[in-house]
């Protein structure tokens, strides 16, 4: 099993109604047949007052600050002779731990990333840092709803670190970049060491960066009141001093303002907002909002201590020891040592800290290095870097279509390898049908339509004992019919919604299906074997995903993509994908092949979506290339009729 559990990258939704009516009958429903719930963390080796790899150390953190008793912990040795009691006594404080091997775990665990939760019947799996986490805020917040102090660990409504690291920079360097970091440096020797790493010191950057938080116009218009209320007084405070000292007073820096201060702690210890002056002046009332003051971190996503500090605090906690015992100069990390030191203030850190055997440093008071300074020895990185011009697509897309017809490329469109098939949706179960969804009858049809051309696509590939993972499932509508259908085959629907996968599990329930499981996850997290790889309308990137997924596992792969317009420049993939495209388009010409291939709407005039289709059709001929230099065969068709979607395109490719 690959325990590569840095990976991450997802389709990234709409953010889920955290309370919705629907979400907690499905919750209670679920929480009423499963009684116990595993948790699941790897265990490489113990280094000073941590357990590696640091994904467990910010995990066991998190359980002890919620003080959360809802799962059954296991340690996943890397070396299967690890010490039960040692593991045990020195690194685990109060919780109750127990080892396991890798053998061990249930099947659907050995699909997946550690950290990973799963209930007892190891049918529904929750894998993935972000995933794990915000699960277990969920779960202890459930048990106990006077913790809201815990609940507010995912910040303004409720997203803090959903987004997948795939499609959000700041998720990435969380959730994987900084771990990776700061386990690279301890490991590193004492040449390489001697460097901070990128990531801690692109930190220590977006630290820097003004916060952006929900209703700041508000909080910077008391900021700028109160700095002019008190800039007079300060001034003449200075001078008195320097006056009675007979020296000549310098003021370093730019410490924190004490209204930031007082707004995060004030929500720490629900408390109201108090200032000197309550009612703004005219001037400040008639002051642009670009001319105001910008607000200052007091914790890492802005004025709020979310899970992002959690998540940062057992990372930076083990870089800031080794860089101490080192003797190393943190100068260039004023704003970190502040972070770090901050933290520690919030009610329940230090307790938390203590069970887990963090003893957390005390560090001086540094002066902020000046922005230019911080430039010359970290560079923003070329992967961060944007091009103004390329990062505006202007201009319609036949210049480009024009190129590629010039060197022979057009959008071509293979036969539909089933045109006639489709399923008896009278004979079927309720539950099967997308129509008892909340969808109406039109869209319901329209449904059943694309799902005609994706199960009868898999029906052709797929044999007995074939595993088929049906990517960013949704709802489950097109892995519990093929379930169902073919019940000699396993089935694992992999989505990274919550509220989708409960659904789907509710309708499986319902059907009593014993051929599938359900994993919510970013799809890289998922590192099972498999032989077959579905998905409807994976949107943007999410396409490519799959496809790379696919390819590695040497599996094949029916995909109806969607969403062209939010294809662009990752950390993983670079547009165009394929070799020849890439001799003849640039980035941008790319990108505007993939604007215009989202103008497929209904509404749209003919010619105009005649010309939508095209680029689709060019995007995903890019795709299929792409693939075929990975030794895969692969067509592009469009589903019957072309009707059922806007995006009617379908890949299905085969290993050759």
């Amino acid at each position: 099993m690959d325990h590569c559990w840095w990976r991450a990258g997802a389709v990234y939704r709409p953010a889920w109604r955290w309370a919705g009516r629907e979400e907690l009958q499905l919750r209670r429903k679920m929480k009423d047949t499963v009684p116990e719930e595993h948790l699941y963390l790897g265990f490489s080796h113990q280094y000073q007052d941590s357990i590696f790899p640091l994904h467990t150390s910010i995990s066991l953190f998190l359980l002890s600050y919620c003080d959360c008793k809802s799962f059954k912990i296991f340690l996943v040795p890397t070396n299967e002779n690890a010490n039960d009691q040692f593991v045990t006594k020195n690194l685990l404080g109060d919780l109750e731990v127990h080892l396991i091997s890798k053998s061990q775990l249930p099947m659907v665990v050995q699909s997946c990333c550690l950290p990973a939760v799963v209930v007892k019947d190891g049918k529904f799996c929750r894998a993935g840092l972000s995933v794990v986490l915000r699960y277990i805020i969920q779960k202890t917040f459930e048990a106990d709803p006077s913790k809201k102090n815990v609940l507010e660990l995912l910040g303004f409504k409720k997203t803090c670190l959903k987004a997948c690291a795939e499609v959000s920079q700041w998720t990435r360097l969380c959730e994987i970049s900084i771990p990776l970091a700061v386990e690279g440096f301890l490991t590193a020797s004492l040449e390489h060491c001697q460097t901070i790493p990128a990531d801690i010191l692109q930190l220590e950057r977006k630290l820097g960066e003004p916060v952006r938080v929900h209703n700041d116009d508000k909080i910077r218009r008391q900021k700028l009141q109160q700095q002019k209320a008190g800039a007079k007084a300060a001034v003449s405070l200075l001078e008195k001093e320097a006056t009675e000292e007979g020296k000549t007073v310098e003021v370093h820096g730019h410490p924190l303002p004490s209204l930031e201060l007082s707004v995060a702690f004030s929500k720490l210890h629900v408390q109201e907002v108090s200032h000197a002056v309550n009612r703004e002046a005219p001037l400040i009332r008639r002051t642009k909002t670009s001319d105001l003051p910008p607000l200052d971190h007091v914790f890492a996503e802005g004025l709020y201590f979310t899970l992002a500090d959690i998540v940062l605090l057992p990372c930076i906690h083990q870089f800031l020891v080794y860089s101490k015992k080192q003797g190393k100069d943190l100068v260039n990390l004023p704003l970190i040592s502040s972070w770090y030191q901050r933290v520690q203030q919030v009610p329940g850190v230090k307790k938390a800290a203590d069970k887990c055997n963090m003893q957390l440093l005390q560090l001086p008071e540094l002066i902020p290095t000046p922005e230019d300074h911080l430039e010359d020895f970290f560079p923003v990185p070329n992967d961060f870097e944007e091009d103004p011009e390329d990062s505006q697509f202007i201009g319609g897309p036949r210049p480009t279509m024009t190129k590629l017809m010039e060197r022979g490329i057009e959008a071509k469109f293979s036969p539909h390898p089933c045109p006639d098939w489709t399923i008896d949706w009278t004979k079927l179960p309720a539950a099967v049908n997308p129509g008892e969804g909340k969808m109406s009858r039109d869209r319901a049809l329209r449904k059943q339509q694309q799902l005609n051309n994706l199960v009868a696509a898999v029906k052709k590939l797929a044999k007995p004992g074939d595993v088929i993972v049906d990517f960013c499932s949704g709802g489950g509508h097109v892995g519990i019919v093929l379930a169902y259908m073919m019940p000699s085959c396993q089935v694992v629907l992999i989505e990274n919604k919550e509220l989708s996968l409960l659904r789907a599990k509710d309708r499986s329930d319902e059907l009593g299906l014993n051929n599938i499981s359900f994993i919510q996850a970013n799809l890289d997290y998922f590192n099972g074997t498999f032989n077959i790889g579905v998905a409807l309308h994976a949107c943007g990137v999410a396409t490519d995903m799959v496809i790379e997924h696919c390819i590695k596992a040497r599996a094949a792969f029916v995909i109806s993509p969607c969403c062209y317009g939010f294809i662009q420049n990752t950390m993983k993939f670079k547009y165009p994908r394929s070799h020849r495209f890439k001799e003849i388009l640039s980035y941008k010409e790319h990108m505007i092949l993939c604007r215009f291939a989202d103008q497929t709407a209904v509404h749209l005039p003919p010619e105009r979506k005649l010309i939508g289709k095209r680029c689709m059709g060019l995007v995903d001929l890019d795709r299929a290339w792409a693939a075929e230099g990975s030794n895969y065969s692969v067509q592009v068709t469009s589903m019957e009729p072309e009707s059922c979607s806007p995006k009617n395109n379908m890949i299905v490719g085969t290993p050759v």
